[in-house]
Parts: structure tokens; sequence; C-alpha cells
């Protein structure tokens, strides 16, 4: 008789789609029934600050993750959101349900400032552009602080919506969760396009992607453009939701720093990574914050779990979970066949560590 041998390639991938898709599609009814089934407002809350922080990783990670560009800037276009909605608010009124009509023009506001702002920050490299994202941050901030009409000090305060108190965090809780799914659908069309190909080559190696045709300034800009117009309106939801936009919390680079660690923890460049850090760190912050009440404490946990995150899981949960999956299948594998050769079709067990390969993708 001849040896066994194991199922072709196609098949498991097509058993590996299949349960990407039903985990999927599982979470997406365990959010949208969370409301209806936890009433309770504290957690209800985090839920909605959750949702919020969701989107806005997969927005950054939409330039970050996929150029290699790694923006601590998006607060930029956080604030301006907030400070959008907040100023048509006031001027033209707008009370009740049609207040969240007015984050597609947070967006597009915030999409108009990330042109000169990417024209300015991505001509140069990345390490250079990290600290440009950083310097207009800082300019943006004071200009929220010194401008008239965005109210200095005091900021801007939004509306009392008159709705129902048992229910009154869950219209913020599904505009949040239906900008988050947006953003999930649109990273992976634009990851499994030629535009997404084009960002992923940047990423690799800019030099190479430019001498292949690849208009990188363009290619670079149109994803900057994009990832800070969905911002601008996490940032609007933001300001709803919150109640007022201050200079020093609509404009604050603990944004900006969160945001990056959730993309890192979960697995910088990958489409569910930054997902899976932000419901992971989020609800984890906001713990942490009604738990101790120094108000630093918070921020030194972000800084040391930054650093261990960088030092211990440099490629994150999901890329490392994906290393770890595959070299004990293959070692199965090796183990189920005569003579302890792995059967054809089965995983080769991957030669680099995951300490081998920097966070960015690149291998050193």
């Amino acid at each position: 008789m001849s040896a066994p041998t194991a199922a072709p390639p196609a098949t498991g991938d097509r058993r590996a789609r299949l349960a990407r898709l039903g985990g999927t599609a599982i979470l997406l009814v365990i959010a949208a029934i969370f409301p209806l089934v936890v009433s309770d407002a504290l957690y209800t809350q985090f839920a909605v600050l959750t949702m919020i922080y969701v989107a806005a990783v997969a927005a950054w990670n939409l330039f970050s993750g996929y150029s290699g560009y790694i923006s601590l800037g998006h607060a930029v276009f956080f604030g301006t959101g907030a400070y959008t909605v907040g100023l048509l608010t006031e001027h033209w009124k707008v009370i009740g349900g049609t207040i969240f009509w007015l984050l597609p023009l947070a967006g597009l506001v915030s999409a108009v400032i990330a042109v000169p702002f990417g024209l300015i920050a991505l001509r140069v490299r990345r390490h250079t552009f990290v600290v440009i994202t950083i310097a207009i941050f800082f300019i943006f901030q004071l200009m929220a602080f010194n401008l008239s009409f965005t109210g200095g000090n005091q900021g801007i305060s939004s509306p009392f919506f008159l709705w129902s108190a048992d229910t009154y965090n869950n219209p913020f809780y599904y505009v949040g969760l239906i900008i988050a799914v947006g953003t999930i659908i649109l990273s992976w069309l634009i990851r499994h396009s030629r535009f997404g190909l084009q960002l992923l080559a940047i990423r690799d190696d800019e030099d190479r992607a430019r001498g292949l045709g690849v208009r990188t300034m363009r290619v670079k800009l149109t994803a900057f453009v994009i990832s800070g117009a969905i911002t601008g309106m996490v940032g609007g939801l933001w300001w709803f939701f919150i109640g007022q936009a201050l200079p020093e919390t609509a404009f604050n680079p603990v944004f900006d720093v969160t945001v990056a660690l959730m993309a890192f923890l979960g697995g910088f460049g990958t489409l569910a990574g930054p997902v899976l850090g932000a419901l992971i760190l989020e609800p984890l912050q906001q713990w942490v914050a009604i738990t101790f009440t120094n108000g630093y404490t918070g921020e030194i946990a972000l800084g040391v779990l930054f650093l261990l995150v960088i030092l211990v899981l440099p490629r994150g949960i999901v890329p490392t979970g994906r290393e770890l999956a595959t070299s004990w299948q293959a070692r199965w594998a090796r183990r189920r066949a005569p003579g302890g050769a792995a059967p054809p079709g089965s995983p080769a067990v991957p030669r680099t560590s995951p300490s081998s390969t920097s966070p960015t993708g690149s291998t050193r």
C-alpha cells in the first residue's frame, strides 16, 4: 500500500478561508448585538471608545502599515475632525440624530488638510518623516490654543442630546461600528488591489519600486489622504460622544502613540492585527483609568507596554501566531509521515526567527 498523502494545498486554503469567514461573521454578530445584550452604561461606554479606536487604528494602518511610513501626526486629522463638526454644529445649530451627517464633512476637511501635510512630509524618507509629522502636529495643537474661532483654552462643547438614558451610548456605538467595519473592508480591498501592491512594494524597497515604474509620491499621498479622511470622521464622532474638544485632548500626542502601539501589538501591516490590538488595548486602558486614580498611570503603563511589545513581540500577535501555527502543523505532519519526512503539500517550518524581521516587515 502506498503511504497516505496530505490533502492538496487547495483544500487546506479553502478550509482556512472558510474558517476566517466564519470567525469574521461571528465577530460581526457579537458586535451587532453587544449593546442589546449588555446594558451597563460603563461597558457600553468602553465599547464606543473601542469602536472609535478600531476605526482609527485601521485607518492609520491603511497608510503606515502598508507603506512603512510610521505617522505620529494623525492626531492632526483626529483633532481637525473634532473641531470641524464642533464648529459646524455650533454655526448651523444642528441637533438630534442629524448630527452624524456632519461626519463626512469632517472627513472632507481632514482630507484637504492631508494634501499639503503629505506633500511636505512625504518628500523625505521614513525616519525623517516621523519627525516632521510630530512637528506638524504641535503646530496644529498651538493653533487650536491660540486661534479665536477654536475657542482657545475653553474649546468647543457639543450639544446635549435628549436621548433615552438607558440606550444613550447605542447611537454612537453603531455609528462607530459602521465606520470601523467600512474601514476594515476598504483596507482589505486596497491590500488586494494594484494600488495596495504598490504600497507594499514601497514598504519593502521604495527605490526598487520607483525603478519598476511605481509613482511613489502619488501612491503614498493617496493613501495618506484616505487615512486622514477616515481619522477625521473618527475625531468628529469622538467629539459628539465625549461632549467637548479641548486643544490638549483633541490634538493629543497620546492618540498617536496609542494607535501605533495597537498596530504593533496586533501585527503591523496586517489586516487583522491592528484591529485585534485595539480590541485588547482600549478596554485595558479604560480599566486602568478607572482603577487607578493617578492620572499618569495610564501613560506610564502605555509606555512600558510599547517597550515590551517592541522587545518581546516585534512582529505582533497575528504574524507570530501564524508562524507558530505553521511550525506546529509542519512538526505534526512530520511525525505522522513514515520515516519522519514531511509529506508533500505540508507547510515548511519557517527558518527565520521572529526576531530576524523588523516591525516594518523588512528583513534585517
